[in-house]
């Protein structure tokens, strides 16, 4: 029920939903509503096509990069979230990336780096109808064909969030032996907030290594001040979602 719950929430408070359901009021309401309607709509829609409040917004909540050469440590396990595949596409004979790769080619980085010795990527399908998808082992697919030896790849595919990937990466890894010590978390900058919180509430506590980033150096040029862009929408569409995904997370225990 949560999970409905949590996905159907997530794609009403989307921006674009959002000003939708404005503009789509103003053309069926009459008087003072129709104008508030409409003008709200117009509002919202320069707030959050604006790319320098979008901006500075997810830069204040990405957990920001590492760079190699600042880790001094030696790892077990990397532990990568899945979420960067599009595992509708035809034909299925390869592996169609989305936003989101630098997750999968730092992680092989970390690994022929030496950082660390092994790799567990966790997910499945995430999906609100699952269509028996399961992104983890088109993940560790690709990473063979980078170059990671397949019997240091291992996978958890049967979570559908970040919480039953929490849950359920700290069950395998402790069934292996390992220690959070001896692991380090590898997502997204975006989404690091709310799997740290996962995996500190499931008794996992990690190491970070965030990849992926929205932001970008803050620029005081025109264009970024006052020209409406569609890039600035996505943003948003991961910024609410990550802020009411660990907000509902939190209110029901899981962070």
């Amino acid at each position: 029920m949560f999970f409905f719950f949590s996905k159907t929430l997530n794609y009403l408070m989307m921006p674009l939903v959002v000003i939708t359901i404005f503009f789509v009021l103003s053309a069926f309401l009459k008087n003072k509503l129709k104008k508030w309607c409409f003008f709200s709509g117009l509002v919202l829609l320069l707030l959050f096509s604006n790319d320098f409040v979008a901006n500075e917004l997810m830069t204040a909540w990405e957990i920001p990069a590492t760079p190699f050469e600042a880790i001094h440590k030696k790892y077990e396990w990397a532990v990568l979230l899945s979420g960067v595949a599009r595992g509708d596409m035809e034909p299925k004979d390869r592996v169609y990336f989305g936003r989101g790769a630098d997750r999968v080619f730092h992680t092989v980085q970390l690994y022929k780096l030496g950082i660390v010795k092994k790799i567990l990527v966790s997910g499945g399908s995430g999906r609100l109808l699952d269509i028996g998808e399961r992104e983890s082992v088109d993940l560790a697919n690709a990473m063979a064909m980078m170059g990671v030896r397949p019997e240091d790849i291992f996978i958890e595919g049967d979570s559908r969030n970040t919480h039953e990937s929490a849950v359920k990466t700290k069950k395998m890894l402790f069934d292996i032996g390992t220690s959070p010590d001896k692991c380090i978390l590898v997502t997204s900058g975006y989404h690091m907030r709310r799997a740290l919180g996962c995996f500190n509430k499931a008794g996992w506590p990690m190491d970070s290594f965030s990849a992926d980033f929205l932001s970008h150096p803050r620029s005081f040029t025109f264009d970024i001040l006052f020209i409406p862009k569609i890039e600035a929408l996505t943003t948003w569409h991961h910024l609410i979602k990550e802020t009411v995904g660990y907000i509902s997370y939190a209110a029901v225990g899981y962070i």
